[in-house]
């Protein structure tokens, strides 16, 4: 059977790209969504090119029986010689990690922060109020936030708008940790979610708790002047 030119260079195309769409979402049991497939490529292959570090996606259905994801991820990780850093989601085990096969890539991003399950300061301020017991662990729990997965992950939602949350809650976090390593190495990323975008959600936290701050301050404030009235009033 003969082969063209012209197919065999579409059928070489087609391999090469289904081998490409699999590099850094390097499993996916859940989304099946190329667009996704396509934006979590775009940042791994950037990030690959200037940096030599390779960022994959595991999404999963369920761990394998009797293995906890730290164990998948260790055994999954031997199969990578160039420095990876994997980000794992499980389904049904409800489970979130980030594993690097070198120590020294856990400098180029901070580990804490991205799989904090708090998102916001002022929410991490209030729970240490609540749940410290002295000082050293009021000044733990408040300096945890500024978590880009669990928080979105941990959000109420119908049947059918699971997998948007996951598909967002997962690249926002593969993104943020794409972003930490570029700063770190002093590069930056085209492909990246940007500055605006950060600059804009980080203005929208400032309006929101300055509101939050300015009916505390009125409250406060109407307080005082109905206590002053009763003590005048005497």
């Amino acid at each position: 059977m003969k082969f063209s030119r012209g197919l065999l260079a579409l059928i070489l195309t087609l391999f090469l790209n289904s081998s490409l769409s699999a590099q850094y979402l390097y499993k996916d049991e859940l989304i099946f969504n190329s667009a996704f497939s396509e934006e979590v490529e775009k940042i791994g292959s950037e990030l690959h090119q200037k940096t030599g570090i390779s960022l994959r996606l595991v999404m999963l259905k369920s761990l394998p029986q009797n293995m906890s994801i730290v164990d998948y991820e260790k055994e999954l990780i031997k199969d990578f010689n160039s420095p990876t850093i994997l980000l794992t989601f499980s389904e049904m085990d409800s489970k979130v990690d980030i594993l690097a096969n070198h120590a020294s890539l856990y400098e180029y991003f901070d580990k804490k922060q991205v799989l904090s399950p708090v998102a916001s300061p002022v929410q991490a301020f209030v729970m240490a109020l609540f749940y410290s017991d002295g000082f050293a662990s009021f000044k733990e729990i408040a300096s945890s936030h500024g978590g880009t997965i669990i928080p979105l992950l941990a959000q109420k939602s119908k049947d059918n708008e699971l997998l948007g949350k996951y598909s967002g809650s997962m690249f926002n976090g593969y993104a943020d940790i794409a972003e930490q390593i570029a700063k770190s190495k002093d590069i930056v990323l085209d492909s990246a979610v940007g500055n605006t975008n950060q600059s804009s959600i980080f203005l929208v936290k400032v309006l929101f708790y300055g509101f939050i701050v300015y009916g505390i301050f009125l409250y406060i404030k109407r307080k005082l002047y109905i206590k002053r009235q009763q003590l005048e009033n005497k």
